[in-house]
């Protein structure tokens, strides 16, 4: 499902010792880079920025920040972070965006990872910056924004099957008499949304459906002030990142990217290079089955310059 393509043998001290010399002289060569980090998997970066710091006395990282500029040195590094590192980076980021932070990223990774995976990204969080998750939100955010942001990030869900089919009728009840009297951030809402395991959430919002003829999300519509909307998309975004597959998911938020009047390079960066070593081909095949296009064609029309050949190459597109 990946579609980065690697060798299966590499020498991480010729990487070093090509990478080195593509960072040398009047100027960078950024197709030589291209050519060997966009070809890397996470092991092999690991490996070849140890071996340029022993080489060489120096970050690789911090190298590659002061060579490159622009989208494209946003891409590379990140792609060159540890996993963990890199989704640190991006909620760092997103909490600091302005005037209201990037709640999408946010709960991207706190309900689409696994409870496990999200508990190793938060401690990753926690070493960069000295700081936990919770308590940066809780600091850059108020009100009924930071209420289900911080139970989003903070709650460790159970992973289980199990469906409790009379909870699910009773709980799509609850959602319904709070949403039909528009108190749409009632603590009840919020805890259930926020609580309950992904298999029982599903379950109660299909009840919900089922009974009340329409999705909650469709329900979750407001023509209230800034604030208001920022919560309300926050919550309409929760319930579609535990409700969509992944795949399905991660489609829609690179289309939206790609269809905006100015491209939104930092969710396009986030989906590729996230999603490279994992189910970027079905995210791929998706994307030509919803518009008609590929999504190598789509990168090449909306980014350009090397950024656009980073991307086609994590695409699997350049050999």
């Amino acid at each position: 499902m990946a579609t980065l393509i690697c060798p299966e043998e590499h020498s991480p001290v010729t990487d070093a010792e090509a990478i080195r010399k593509a960072c040398k002289g009047w100027g960078t060569d950024e197709k030589a880079l291209i050519s060997i980090l966009g070809h890397r998997n996470a092991s092999q970066r690991k490996i070849i920025r140890k071996a340029y710091e022993e080489m060489y006395n120096e970050d690789l990282v911090k190298r590659l920040e002061s060579e490159l500029s622009g989208h494209f040195e946003r891409a590379v590094y990140r792609w060159m972070l540890d996993p963990q590192e890199r989704d640190a980076v991006i909620l760092h980021v997103a909490i600091k965006e302005k005037p209201i932070l990037d709640y999408t990223s946010i709960i991207e990774l706190s309900c689409i990872y696994s409870p496990q995976d999200f508990l190793a990204v938060k401690c990753a969080y926690q070493a960069r910056y000295k700081r936990s998750l919770e308590e940066d939100l809780a600091q850059h955010c108020t009100g009924d924004l930071r209420k289900l942001l911080v139970s989003v990030v903070g709650i460790y869900r159970y992973a289980g099957d199990e469906i409790d089919a009379k909870l699910a009728k009773s709980e799509a009840d609850v959602i319904y008499n709070a949403i039909k009297s528009k108190e749409f951030n009632h603590e009840e809402i919020v805890r259930i949304i926020t609580t309950r395991s992904k298999t029982q959430l599903r379950a109660t919002l299909n009840r919900y459906k089922d009974d009340y003829t329409s999705s909650l999300t469709k329900h979750l519509r407001d023509d209230g002030e800034k604030t208001a909307n920022a919560f309300l998309g926050a919550l309409r975004t929760t319930i579609r990142c535990i409700t969509y597959d992944p795949q399905a998911y991660y489609e829609k938020v690179i289309r939206r990217a790609l269809m905006k009047s100015g491209t939104d390079e930092e969710s396009v960066t986030r989906v590729i290079v996230s999603r490279a070593e994992k189910d970027l081909e079905v995210i791929k095949e998706l994307y030509y089955k919803r518009n008609s296009v590929s999504l190598d064609h789509a990168i090449s029309k909306h980014t350009s310059g090397d950024y656009m050949d980073f991307l086609l190459t994590l695409l699997g597109n350049k050999k």
